[in-house]
């Protein structure tokens, strides 16, 4: 017959302190695990929601990233008119041709990082109607004018409406802030392409977003451009490419679950000492069980169950721990642009799962032992301990 678990709760309650210190234990193990995973799921959320299907991306072939394409703009014209591509009201190509830079901005808390200035064609904003504009105006093109992201705005100096920073060859003077909707475009600075290539002294494009008129003809664009060896492009859906992008979040879950196996290694052992104290200090009462009738399979499970439920309170208070990061926006480094992202945390049910079933784990390795030695302690033995 099973133990009742009520004997358990009172054993817990009973080693309130033994208790509460390894409880917190694996409390700060499982917080530290769910918030690395937020931070890297925010991050991988990010690149997923960025991009239209609709749309598709021409960079040079070989290229990982916009930043590091070249196409020059007398290739952009030879492809920008072709039939395939969607026009607007005005009969104009739905097709931008684009650049992006690095430049280093003051944060507003102090030091500096490097931020991407994107660089868009006048076309730039019908291919992307999830980034509204929040505030001031669109920026003119000639005027060195920008805008920015309300992320960008928040974070770096010199980025409100009307305020001024220098870059490359001119002084920029921001025109507006628009609201990019928790992609990766609220970690960018837009301005006028032809601005940026003369600005920073660049002869070429870095990649061209245009929209086909439908499905077929995308396919056929796709295979028509890449097929031409003159023009040395790869083309693929904007949606794709940010999807390829998530592998910057690849290195923070690698960091995080190795962090956080070194401290459930820790956090196992405390669990582990604690059964260990609780078998040596209920010896009598273990030798009472057997003479009660309850087999050794009864006390093992029971003692391993106990492992099990301090477990879970730690898990629950680690989860609870984690939750206020739960929407807290952010920035890291991105190893393709090298330049800063900004997102959010993201804790989901599944995470909050995850975190629990870590901690069950936690108590299940730091019980097994010490419920062994528990389960196998003769009962003329126990029952002679003082």
């Amino acid at each position: 017959m099973a133990i009742p678990l009520k004997y358990n709760l009172r054993n817990l309650r009973v080693r309130w302190r033994s208790t509460i210190a390894t409880a917190l234990g694996i409390a700060l193990t499982v917080a530290v695990f769910v918030m690395v995973m937020a931070l890297a799921r925010g991050l991988k959320a990010t690149y997923v929601n960025t991009g239209d299907a609709r749309n598709l991306l021409v960079m040079r072939k070989g290229s990982t990233a916009e930043s590091s394409s070249q196409i020059e703009r007398s290739k952009v014209l030879r492809f920008k008119y072709h039939d395939e591509i969607a026009r607007n009201e005005r009969g104009d190509p739905v097709a931008s041709p684009e650049i992006i830079v690095l430049i280093q901005l003051d944060r507003i808390d102090g030091g500096n990082a490097n931020v991407l200035v994107r660089g868009i064609g006048p076309i730039g904003l019908e291919l992307r109607p999830n980034v509204k504009l929040v505030e001031g105006r669109l920026f003119q093109p000639g005027l060195a004018e920008c805008i920015v992201s309300r992320k960008i705005a928040a974070r770096f100096a010199h980025c409100r409406v009307g305020e001024t920073f220098r870059a490359g060859k001119r002084t920029w003077r921001v025109a507006g802030i628009f609201d990019a909707t928790k992609t990766t475009y609220e970690s960018e600075i837009w301005t006028d392409a032809d601005e940026v290539r003369e600005a920073f002294s660049r002869s070429f494009y870095g990649s061209v977003l245009l929209r086909p008129t439908d499905e077929a003809a995308g396919a056929a664009l796709i295979k028509r451009l890449e097929v031409n060896k003159d023009l040395f492009v790869r083309v693929l859906p904007e949606s794709e490419y940010y999807k390829e992008q998530t592998k910057n979040a690849g290195p923070i879950q690698f960091m995080g679950g190795f962090l956080a196996i070194i401290m459930s290694i820790g956090a196992a052992f405390a669990a582990m000492n604690t059964m260990y104290a609780a078998v040596g200090a209920r010896t009598r009462e273990i030798g009472t069980l057997r003479v009660l009738g309850f087999r050794r399979r009864d006390i093992y499970l029971s003692f391993l169950l106990e492992s099990v439920l301090l477990a879970l309170v730690g898990g629950g208070l680690g989860c609870l721990a984690s939750l206020p990061i739960n929407g807290l926006a952010t920035g890291t480094m991105s190893w393709t642009t090298f330049s800063e992202v900004a997102f959010e945390f993201r804790i989901t049910g599944e995470l909050l799962l995850k975190g629990m079933t870590f901690a069950v784990v936690m108590g299940v390795l730091g019980g097994l032992l010490p419920a062994r030695v528990a389960a196998q302690k003769p009962v003329l033995d126990a029952l002679r301990s003082v």
